[in-house]
């Protein structure tokens, strides 16, 4: 076995290791030197700065009903305290106050009317009571009851008038009363039809003096979007309540960004990052994870491609190119070790169910190459760590000794290798292996 040293551009030693394959060809293994080495593991996301405090902006809860924005200040626009964010459309405003108006004159009107009929009324069923009142006291004190004077025809006869008169004075006083009661009712209605009128017009006279939106405080206004990422615009239908955008403190931002799910292992609050916006490539701005996503979710729709969105505490802001929107690339460390073994993921096979690689012996057995499982975790792109199964010093294949497929080439069928310290077949050397390879 012929065996070439070449520099390896991930801090390990690569080496050539000729194979005599079948036919008398001779096959190159590429193989790796692991070595102990310090372990950053790093992983980039994009996103956008945001505020960490912002005011949020919603129409107002006077409005009577749906509103339309007539105007809107332009998202981003910088805005002082005091100053015009939006103005709703006033045309059904203007109307519903008319119409309450007319209303409300309206009923009073009724009022006045059935004031005057049910007083009129009243008056004329007093007048018949009076006169059915009158009509039984006669009764009663020219009421024939001696029989001596009186025949009995005159006596049944007196007695009938007499009940007549008292029924047409208890009808008159119960006419009355439910006139009376009649009238209070139609007034209630009245009245309650006169309060409705004045609630409207309360509520469109508020509606008119909200008419205009105006900044609590300075900062950048930044118009509320919808699942489609288009902002609020003038000429849209809004409601009472529903918010139209924000007013972020350009003080204090942070960013949130987007990790791919297979990167995200280790993720978790307070590690360290570092933030870049694109406009200022040259100042990198130092970070820490403040929040991370239970779930991860798709970034659009559509997308098979899951992330998690972190957001990120700057541990400086400045207003003056730092604002909401503003696309930026993070860099978050997600592990750091002081020595680690890493391996190129491509020396990383899988035989029964288990991850192993291919380690060359050496010593009498040199020139065979032993599957070994192997426990590993991410370090990063093209890189694992293991975690145990191999030690500093070991030199693992690159491709399948056993097979002795490069790449490109086709691979022969063989029964797979054994684990955790069976030989793989041996291979014929140009000379026994004994040093650094």
């Amino acid at each position: 076995m012929k065996v070439r040293s070449v520099a390896a551009g991930t801090g390990a030693l690569l080496v050539l290791s000729t194979l005599v394959g079948c036919g008398g060809r001779d096959v190159e293994i590429p193989t790796v030197k692991v070595r102990m080495e310090p372990l950053v593991r790093r992983v980039t996301a994009e996103g956008n700065l945001e505020s960490a405090q912002a005011t949020p902006l919603s129409v107002p809860i006077e409005a009577p009903g749906p509103m339309r924005i007539a105007w809107l200040a332009p998202d981003g626009a910088r805005v002082h305290t005091g100053d015009v964010i939006a103005t709703f459309d006033p045309t059904e405003l203007d109307k519903a106050l008319d119409t309450a108006r007319g209303d409300l004159a309206k009923t009073r009107e009724q009022m006045k009317k059935s004031g005057a009929t049910s007083s009129a009324a009243l008056a004329d069923l007093s007048i018949d009571a009076d006169l059915a009142r009158g009509d039984l006291e006669a009764a009663d004190k020219f009421q024939k009851r001696d029989a001596d004077v009186f025949s009995r025809h005159e006596i049944l006869e007196s007695a009938a008038d007499r009940e007549l008169a008292q029924a047409r004075e208890k009808n008159a006083k119960r006419a009355r009363e439910l006139r009376a009661a009649q009238s209070a009712a139609e007034r209630a209605l009245i009245e309650i039809d006169a309060r409705k009128a004045e609630v409207s017009i309360g509520r469109s006279e508020r509606g008119l003096a909200a008419i205009e939106m105006r900044a609590p405080h300075e900062g950048l206004f930044v118009a509320e979007r919808d699942f489609r990422n288009d902002p609020v615009r003038p000429g849209d239908t809004v409601f009472a309540g529903q918010p139209i955008g924000e007013l972020p403190e350009l003080k204090t931002m942070r960013a949130e960004v987007y990790v791919l799910e297979a990167d995200a292992d280790g993720l978790e609050v307070g590690k360290p990052a570092t933030v870049t916006l694109e406009s200022r490539p040259d100042r990198p701005i130092g970070a820490r994870v403040a929040r991370v996503d239970t779930l991860a979710k798709p970034r659009f729709r559509g997308s098979p491609v899951q992330y998690f969105a972190v957001d990120l505490d700057l541990a400086e802001t400045d207003p003056t190119f730092a604002k909401p929107g503003a696309r930026v690339r993070a860099e978050l460390v997600l592990e750091r070790r002081a020595q680690a073994l890493a391996i190129p993921r491509q020396a990383l096979f899988e035989r029964a169910g288990k991850s192993v690689v291919f380690r060359r012996e050496k010593g009498k057995t040199a020139g065979r190459f032993v599957a070994v499982a192997v426990v590993t975790s991410p370090a990063g792109p093209g890189r694992l760590v293991v975690e145990s199964g191999l030690a500093a010093g070991d030199v693992i294949a690159l491709i399948d000794p056993e097979r002795g497929s490069a790449p490109g080439q086709t691979e022969k069928k063989e029964e797979p290798p054994g684990l955790a310290g069976a030989p793989a077949k041996p291979v014929r050397t140009s000379r026994p292996e004994g040093g650094a390879p």
